[in-house]
């Protein structure tokens, strides 16, 4: 079962911390804009949408893209 570790290079160690900086800003950008909208502006119930925003970038993607009513 055991297989050879390998280790990532430094550029490709850094490459995956950005996306992962990014990744949790999405979602903390998804969360404020959800706490300072107003229910009427939100597409079903908004705590239906904590959950769905903890989805990696998914969530953040549907809550932008379908959760807003324009």
């Amino acid at each position: 079962m055991g297989g050879a570790k390998r280790e990532l290079k430094p550029g490709a160690q850094a490459a995956l911390g950005l996306l992962g900086i990014v990744q949790v800003a999405f979602a903390f950008l998804a969360f404020w804009d959800l706490g300072h909208r107003a229910p009427t502006e939100v597409r079903g119930p908004k705590w239906a949408w904590i959950p769905a925003i903890l989805v990696n970038w998914i969530g953040p993607a549907s809550y932008f893209l379908f959760g807003i009513r324009r």
